[in-house]
């Protein structure tokens, strides 16, 4: 019998154990904050009416179905997009302030800016939203029909043509620095203040090449204006699939163009992270965001958190050695 009450007190010893471990584990689930319960702040290092706002503004109102609050977009244009940036960088780790990411700002700036953040350590990637390559036009009096064409008239002529960008250290800018380097050829650079200006010089003979987007200079190319070359990207663009890329045409790997991702402070809770990662790469899916980054020249694409980590750390190393080999500083 005494051995039977020994037993008897030892269980019930335990199942209390097992009740108070069960309550502790209660409480503290009841006692995590739910998220979100007030507004998100997206912000966006341009200004409105760019193509990170344009992003912004597809994207936004879906994450505010999903999640049952409003995403307000902060357009904090400056320094290149370094000013949005640092603040994200330095805001509190709680989902609250979220990043407009866009490539430049976080694999290029590094190298041209004195920055008081550190893109890789300073940021949690969420996943990557959208992609944009650029197509090579010529000015249509260039007497080339095609890029191989080009490259033998351009190391005939060195400095003999000028090519626009939409200012130093744009994408624009690097992608025909890139190209220069790998195609061993010497073009004089023309900076203008954004994409704009440098489309209507090419288009005005001003200038006779560019690195432009799909959506600012195809019809352009369909009018004759222009002549296209190659697109940037690893593969043909959806928007015009037609057109061969550079790697198809003797530069395997040559993969440029720009894109724009969700990002969060480090140190923010993976909870957060995951639930983020999942409302955005459903709305991605939805068609009628699809259509949306369609009509801007965007092609729809997502990623986890480390292939976005990845993608920032791989192309960071290309553009450092760009920079330095052409001499690239921040005006």
């Amino acid at each position: 019998m005494e051995v039977l009450s020994k037993m008897n007190v030892t269980h019930c010893f335990s199942e209390t154990i097992f009740v108070a471990a069960m309550l502790l584990t209660v409480s503290a689930i009841a006692a995590e904050p739910a998220y979100p319960t007030r507004p998100i702040r997206i912000l966006v290092p341009f200004a409105a009416g760019g193509g990170a706002d344009t992003m912004a503004r597809i994207i936004t109102p879906k994450l505010h179905n999903a999640l049952g609050q409003a995403w307000v977009v902060d357009n904090r244009g400056g320094a290149g997009g370094n000013l949005a940036a640092e603040i994200v960088a330095n805001a509190a780790p709680d989902g609250y302030t979220t990043f407009m990411g866009f490539n430049t700002v976080l694999t290029v700036n590094p190298y041209l800016y004195k920055l008081s953040f550190n893109a890789e350590r300073d940021f949690q990637p969420v996943t990557l939203l959208a992609t944009a390559q650029y197509i090579l036009v010529l000015h249509s009096s260039v007497q080339a029909s095609n890029l191989k064409e080009f490259i033998a008239l351009a190391k005939a002529k060195p400095s003999g043509f000028n090519y626009a960008s939409a200012g130093v250290g744009s994408p624009l800018h690097l992608a025909a620095e890139l190209f220069q380097k790998r195609a061993g050829v010497t073009m004089a650079h023309i900076a203008y203040k954004g994409g704009g200006p440098a489309a209507a010089a090419v288009l005005g003979g001003e200038t006779q090449v560019l690195f432009a987007s799909v959506a600012s200079s195809i019809q352009h190319v369909k009018s004759g204006r222009l002549k296209a070359l190659a697109s940037t990207g690893a593969k043909r663009s959806r928007v015009v699939p037609e057109l061969p890329t550079l790697a198809e045409q003797g530069f395997p790997g040559f993969d440029v163009g720009s894109w724009y991702a969700l990002l969060l402070p480090a140190k923010t809770p993976i909870k957060i992270v995951n639930r983020l990662h999942s409302e955005s790469v459903k709305a991605v899916g939805m068609l009628d965001v699809q259509q949306a980054m369609a009509r801007q020249g965007l092609e729809p694409e997502t990623s986890t958190p480390r292939e976005l980590a990845d993608r920032i750390a791989a192309e960071s190393k290309v553009w450092a050695g760009v920079v330095k080999d052409a001499g690239i500083k921040a005006e």
